[in-house]
Order: structure tokens, then C-alpha cells, then sequence
């Protein structure tokens, strides 16, 4: 399955998760781009304290506070946040019971980290109330504040558990504020608003750790939405020739002539060192090949990103951007 579905046009939540080294912060921030792209309002959101959103928008650190880090073609808007556990805490507690002042007492005291050591589930709840609190949000005319919300989530080896960690803590909280927020999280999270998307490379650990990613998802009744396939390099060589040249079976003559024809000479040991080279990349052409089928198993929608020959800045997020557009993303 390839492209862009409407069911994904209809999700207002975008989780974006992807072994550690995929690009999950890129692709997470590049998806943000792409859907305010034609005048819409987008929030990318991070949790993890990296601060990797200001790094990649060329920034100063991020507060916790939704900060207008870019425009998108057509007018579009997209506003970052980065949230801190230990201020959505205070946030809750002055929101729910009134207790801005003495929270910042608590604070002070060491109470926000014994809390989250009490109920470890806790720090998550946070988070991602927060999150739907920023999809759920609307404005005086009672629309949504944002067409989207992005979330650059942790890795596909704890994102279910991020994810799912609230119905733990509203089986935890039987009644109260808290019960209401967790209960509120699950309900988005588990529903058709939500989609989580995976970002992978052609290599095995991450289409392994992608495949495992779809199976422990649809388990937690997790939506999965697209496989963004990462820095997809192109393949120099007709696809007849790859069988036979990953096996090593390259005619140095053919490439000899070549380069004859084209007014080059090579000595004899840069002969052999350009059909070394002719072998290396054969050998990984047909492998990603294989990553690529294995990675079908998902039976997933998916794009896939080009590795960007000057590397990831912000003209390459606005490049990956209009592919994403090219390929659905609306």
C-alpha cells in the first residue's frame, strides 16, 4: 500500500515514532510543515527534552510555552511546544485544584519528583494530557485552535507504553481530576483522531523493530498510521544488473569501455577499485530492496523520503515537506 489515505487525512493527532537514528524528529517536524501547507494551523509538540525541534528550526531552546517557529506554503502556521513534566504538573494542579502558589511550594520541596516516583505512570499522563489538551482545545468561535497537532514521541520501543500508560492510571485513579484527564487521554488516544506513524530505514533492526512496532499497536488497539521510509538512497544501476553485480559478477572491460567513451582512462588499480565500488553498491541496493518487501508486510500506507545530499536543514524540511504534500499529505 503506498500514499497518503483520506482516514489519515481525518486524524487530528500525528504520533511519530521510529528506532532511535531513523529521523523520527525531522520527519515529525517536515509532517508538521506539510499539513499546515494551504493555510492551516499545526502544533509540533516534543516530550522527550531533547530540545531537538529548536535545533533542527535553528533556535534557541524551546519554553514551555506554543512558540510560532515557521510558515508553511499557502499561509500555513506551525507553532512548537516542548513540555516539561515538572511545569504540566503545575500546570494540573492550579488548573484542577486551584493550587498554583502552593505548587510552586512543592516544587521547591522535591514533591513533583516524589510524585512521579509514587505513580510512575504519572510523568506520561502529563505529558500526553497536555497533548489532548492542545488537540481538544478551541477557541471563542468553537472551532479547534489547531487543524493538527504533531507529537516527535519517544522510540517505537516505549511508545505503546507511553501511549497506553493511562488506562494503568485510570484504573490508579478512581476518582477525581486526575481520573477525568486519564480517562480523556485514553479516549483520544484510541480513537479514529489519532494515528501513529513509524519512521524506518532500509536496514534490518529498524524494519524489524517497525514490524514489531505495528504488532505491539494493533495488541494496545493502537491506530498505526503511515511507514515514513527514511534517506531512501537512489539505485545507480539498471535492475537487471543488480542480481549479477552483488554477486560480484562485474565485467571490468564493459566498465573500461565506459569510461573510454566518455574520454576517461583509469589505470589498472582505479579500475578495480571503481568495480569494488560497482559490487558495494549493488550489494546495498539489493539489500534495501529486501528491507523494502519486508517492510510491505505492514500492509501500511507509506512514503518514502530521500536522503538529502546536503544534509538536514531548514531548506531540507521544507524539501521532504512538498514531498510529503506530493504523496497525499493533507
Amino acid at each position: 500500500m503506498t500514499g497518503w489515505t483520506d482516514e489519515l487525512t481525518r486524524a487530528r493527532l500525528h504520533v511519530v515514532t521510529g528506532k532511535g537514528g531513523t529521523g523520527k524528529t525531522t520527519v515529525a517536524a517536515a509532517l508538521a510543515l506539510a499539513l499546515a501547507t494551504g493555510g492551516r494551523r499545526v502544533l509540533l509538540v516534543e516530550v522527550e527534552n531533547r530540545q531537538g525541534i529548536a535545533q533542527l528550526f535553528d533556535r534557541p531552546p524551546l519554553p514551555y510555552a506554543e512558540e510560532r517557529i515557521a510558515t508553511a506554503p499557502g499561509n500555513g502556521e506551525v507553532k512548537a511546544l516542548a513540555v516539561d513534566p515538572e511545569a504540566a504538573l503545575l500546570e494540573y494542579l492550579d488548573m484542577f485544584y486551584n493550587l498554583g502558589f502552593a505548587g510552586r511550594t512543592l516544587k521547591r520541596m522535591g514533591a513533583v519528583e516524589f510524585a512521579t516516583t509514587l505513580a510512575p505512570g504519572l510523568r506520561d499522563v502529563l505529558l500526553t494530557g497536555k497533548v489532548k489538551e492542545c488537540v481538544r482545545r478551541t477557541g471563542a468561535n468553537g472551532r479547534h485552535e489547531y487543524d493538527a497537532v504533531v507529537l516527535d514521541a519517544p522510540p517505537t520501543g516505549r511508545v505503546v507504553r507511553f501511549l497506553d500508560v493511562t488506562r494503568a492510571m485510570a484504573d490508579l485513579a478512581k476518582v477525581g481530576p486526575i481520573k477525568g484527564q486519564s480517562e480523556g487521554v485514553v479516549t483520544l488516544m484510541h480513537s479514529g483522531d489519532t494515528a501513529v506513524h513509524l519512521v524506518a530505514l532500509l536496514e534490518e533492526m529498524p524494519v524489524r523493530e517497525t514490524l514489531d512496532a505495528v504488532a505491539e499497536l494493533d495488541g494496545a488497539d493502537l491506530r498505526p498510521g503511515a511507514v515514513f521510509t527514511n534517506r531512501v538512497r537512489p539505485s545507480r544501476l539498471p535492475a537487471r544488473s543488480i542480481a549479477a553485480a552483488a554477486a560480484g559478477r562485474v565485467d571490468a572491460n564493459r566498465v573500461r569501455s565506459g569510461l573510454e567513451a566518455a574520454g576517461l582512462t583509469a589505470s589498472p588499480d582505479v579500475l578495480d577499485g571503481l568495480v569494488d565500488q560497482v559490487v558495494e553498491h549493488a550489494i546495498r541496493v539489493d539489500m534495501e530492496a529486501r528491507a523494502k518487501d519486508k517492510l510491505a508486510e505492514s500492509d501500511l500506507p507509506t512514503l518514502e523520503l530521500p536522503e538529502l545530499a546536503d544534509g538536514v536543514d531548514l531548506a531540507g524540511l521544507y524539501e521532504l515537506a512538498e514531498i510529503m504534500v506530493a504523496g497525499g499529505v493533507r
